[in-house]
C-alpha cells in the first residue's frame, strides 16, 4: 500500500512532462525564434533580436517596401517626405529625411529602425548609442531593389510576401525587356533625361534613371556622365535627343524641369520638340528605389516605344 502514492506521483509528474513537451511543440515558430545576424546594404553586420513589431522609416522607398509587404500595422513613425500609399498621411512623423529628430525616434521604443545610406556618418551611430536596432538599405539598381526587399523580408519575417512581390515586379520587368531584346542600335532612340533646368541637370551612368532609360529601349545621351551631374544646352542640341523625358513634382520646383525642356527656345530644333515628344514622370516613381520602380520602366517603355506598348 505505501507503493502506491510513489506510482501516483511519478505518473503525475510524467504526464506534467509530457504536457509541457506537447505545448512547447504547439508554440507558433515566431515564439522563442533565435536572433538573426544579417549584413545591411552598408555592409553593417546588424543583429535582429526578435521579429520587429514596431517600425520606424527614415527614407520614403523604404516606407513604401514595408507597405508593399503587408508591415503597415507595425510602422510607428515615418518622415515628413513618406507620401505613398496614401495611409501613409496618417502616421506620426519624426522630421525630414536627412534630419529626423532623435528623441522623437528614441521615444518610440521602435523594435527597428529603417534607414539608409543618408544616416551613415551621424544618424545611426547616435541611434545605436541609445540601444536601437538600425538596419540599412542602400539600393543603387534594380537588382539592388530586388535585395533590399528580400531583406526586409527577412528581417521582418514576411520572406513569402517579399518572394510574391518580388514575383510579380519580375514579371512586369520581363515583358517589358523581353520585347525590348530584338532592337537595333538604331532602333534605340537617343533620350535626354531632364534633372533639374537651371542649370541643366541629367542623370548619367551609375543612376536608376539611366538604367530605366536602357532597359526600356532607349540610349541615354549623358550616358558618359557620372552620377547626377549638369549639362551644357550645346552639348544636348548636338545630342539631338529625339525624346526628352522630365521629372515633375519635386519640392518646390513643381514642373519647372518640363516647361523648360517643352518651351526653351534653343531646343525647339530637336527632334523630341519637332515631333511633340517631350513627356513628364513623377519624381516619385523614377527616384524611389523601392516596388515601384517597375512602374516608372513600364512608364519609359511607353515613352520610348509607343509603336510596342501603346
Amino acid at each position: 500500500m505505501k507503493g502506491i502514492p510513489i506510482k501516483l506521483n511519478i505518473l503525475f509528474l510524467v504526464a506534467v512532462i509530457s504536457l509541457t513537451f506537447l505545448t512547447a511543440c504547439s508554440q507558433p515558430e515566431s515564439a522563442g525564434t533565435s536572433p538573426l545576424e544579417i549584413t545591411d546594404q552598408l555592409g553593417r553586420t546588424v543583429v535582429v533580436e526578435e521579429t520587429p513589431q514596431t517600425i520606424v522609416s527614415l527614407a520614403p522607398s523604404n516606407t513604401e517596401i514595408l507597405f508593399a509587404l503587408g508591415l503597415g500595422d507595425r510602422v510607428v513613425a515615418v518622415t515628413d517626405f513618406c507620401n505613398y500609399p496614401p495611409e501613409v498621411e496618417e502616421e506620426p512623423t519624426v522630421g525630414g529625411f536627412s534630419n529626423p529628430n532623435i528623441e522623437e525616434i528614441v521615444a518610440l521604443s521602435p523594435d527597428l529602425v529603417l534607414a539608409t545610406s543618408m544616416h551613415e556618418g551621424e544618424i545611426i551611430p547616435q541611434l545605436e548609442e541609445y540601444g536601437v536596432t538600425v538596419f540599412a538599405l542602400n539600393p543603387m539598381t534594380i537588382d539592388e531593389v530586388v535585395e533590399a526587399i528580400t531583406m526586409v523580408g527577412e528581417v521582418t519575417g514576411t520572406e513569402d510576401e517579399a518572394a510574391d512581390l518580388l514575383s510579380d515586379m519580375q514579371k512586369r520587368i520581363k515583358a517589358v525587356t523581353d520585347k525590348m531584346s530584338g532592337l537595333s542600335a538604331g532602333e534605340k532612340p537617343r533620350v535626354l533625361y531632364a534633372v533639374w533646368h537651371d542649370p541643366v541637370m541629367t542623370a548619367g551612368a551609375g543612376t536608376l534613371h539611366d538604367e530605366l532609360m536602357t532597359l526600356a529601349g532607349g540610349d541615354n545621351i549623358a550616358h558618359d556622365l557620372a552620377g547626377f551631374d549638369t549639362i551644357s544646352l550645346e552639348v544636348v542640341i548636338t545630342a539631338n535627343p529625339q525624346v526628352m523625358i522630365a521629372g515633375v513634382g519635386m519640392g518646390t520646383g513643381e514642373d519647372m524641369p518640363l516647361q523648360f525642356v517643352s518651351t526653351e527656345p534653343r531646343l525647339s530644333d530637336t527632334d523630341a520638340r519637332k515631333n511633340d515628344r517631350v513627356y513628364a514622370i513623377n519624381v516619385d516613381l523614377v527616384g524611389r528605389p523601392g516596388p515601384r520602380i517597375v512602374e516608372a520602366l513600364e512608364q519609359f517603355a511607353v515613352f520610348l516605344h509607343p509603336e510596342i506598348f501603346g
